[in-house]
């Protein structure tokens, strides 16, 4: 089954020329620049082209950062930081707030950002290839592994490198703590969507499917409070999905506990909890509704159409049916007034981010090229004004509409 998901924006970023003039001593200085400046590029590149699949993304991605690495740690691997790490201003603009950029002369500045456009490019690439017609096997499983991937990448950036910045993430902005924690967490819920999908598929017990569901809603609902405290104004749409995925998931917990219950001769409750999955899932409906008409952050779509939301509204509804039949032929018990309670734990299938480490050094990074950079002969003025070609021009990412749904399984 093909699945949908919601994503913001890429973030944008102003061009980096990486050319000191009068600091660059040397040709080995010079080569690092060079190369520092076209794997910078190519790496933007990238992110954009949709013929680049992982493999594509982790070697340029590494060719970058193991080079950048020189311009913040020092060559001997002691806690110092590199006397190259404020040479450089860097730009970058928020998945949420619009084109207004931040600016830190800060190369873990630097790497955090280009960290986490790569990790929004896993996410991005997961999504296109799960609203394919038709997904395969391995397709699934790539899409599986590329959400966890990102999910690794944003939770080493919160838990390894933010407390680095000198200045501190205005609220709101990306590399927050309250953002990154958000992020993780949908990486995780969307990637046990697909765990889901499979375990429908290979008709794995009712009570497991309910039990996957049930703690996927609880990652929605707990990325939704996450975002709580943000203006509306950019955080509305994609909370918006949040609980729209937190209703959804919590309607197919109702649904498949319902099953579990009426095979337990337990058919008044089993009616019950379908009436349940009937009330989350009417919730659900009226807040893809109320997505598709949320302005912000994100594409335009009408998941209601989607057919992974209308097959579950045919299952809740027909399973509804069986049950309210098989009890005015066979049990003849009484529906509770309480909804039953969902305590269920899944003991399979949880998602756990896949762990992260930046590359080490670049071992062009010598010291004979460390020493070909002299800070003494800087510009007084290199930290001036912005020069015209910073300027941070958006995205432009490719427009992805969602495939055509056959109804096949994901696998």
């Amino acid at each position: 089954m093909t699945h949908w998901f919601h994503r913001n924006p890429l973030k944008a970023t102003a061009p980096v020329s990486f050319n000191y003039y009068g600091v660059i001593t040397g040709p080995a200085a010079s080569k690092i620049c060079s190369d520092l400046r076209s794997s910078r590029a190519r790496l933007l590149e990238l992110f954009t082209d949709l013929s680049c699949n992982p493999e594509m993304m982790k070697s340029a991605a590494d060719s970058y950062f193991s080079l950048l690495q020189g311009f913040i740690n020092s060559l001997d691997e002691s806690t110092q930081e590199s006397k190259l790490r404020y040479i450089q201003n860097f730009k970058w603009t928020d998945t949420l707030q619009g084109q207004v950029p931040s600016a830190q002369q800060d190369a873990v500045f630097e790497l955090i950002s280009m960290g986490f456009n790569v990790a929004l490019w896993y996410t991005k690439y997961a999504s296109r290839l799960a609203g394919k017609e038709n997904i395969t096997e391995d397709e699934a499983k790539e899409v599986h592994r590329s959400l966890k991937i990102a999910a690794g990448i944003f939770k080493h950036l919160k838990e390894s490198h933010i407390a680095k910045l000198i200045t501190p993430a205005e609220k709101g902005r990306d590399l927050e703590a309250r953002l990154l924690e958000a992020y993780i967490i949908q990486c995780q819920a969307e990637a046990q969507e697909v765990t889901i999908a499979r375990a429908i598929e290979l008709k794995h017990a009712p009570g497991l499917i309910a039990a996957l569901a049930y703690e996927t809603a609880n990652f929605y609902q707990k990325a939704d409070h996450t975002l709580s405290s943000l203006e509306p104004a950019y955080s509305a749409k994609w909370r918006k999905y949040l609980h729209l995925k937190m209703c959804f998931y919590t309607a197919y917990a109702y649904c498949y506990h319902g099953q579990t219950l009426l095979a337990s001769d337990k058919c008044g409750e089993a009616i019950r909890s379908l009436q349940e999955a009937e009330k989350f899932y009417a919730k659900a409906e009226a807040l893809c509704k109320e997505y598709g008409e949320t302005k912000g952050p994100g594409p335009t779509v009408k998941p209601s159409g989607h057919l992974f939301f209308r097959k579950l509204g045919t299952l809740v509804k027909n399973t509804l049916e069986k049950c309210q039949r098989e009890n005015g032929f066979i049990y003849f018990q009484k529906v509770p007034t309480e909804a039953p309670q969902l305590e269920l734990k899944a003991n399979y299938g949880l998602v756990e981010p896949v762990p992260f480490e930046f590359p080490p050094l670049s071992s062009h990074w010598t010291p004979e090229a460390m020493a070909a950079f002299d800070l003494t002969q800087r510009p007084k003025d290199d930290s001036g004004k912005p020069k015209p070609e910073e300027v941070v021009k958006p995205v432009k990412e490719p427009d992805i509409k969602p495939q055509k749904d056959t109804g096949c399984s994901v696998s």
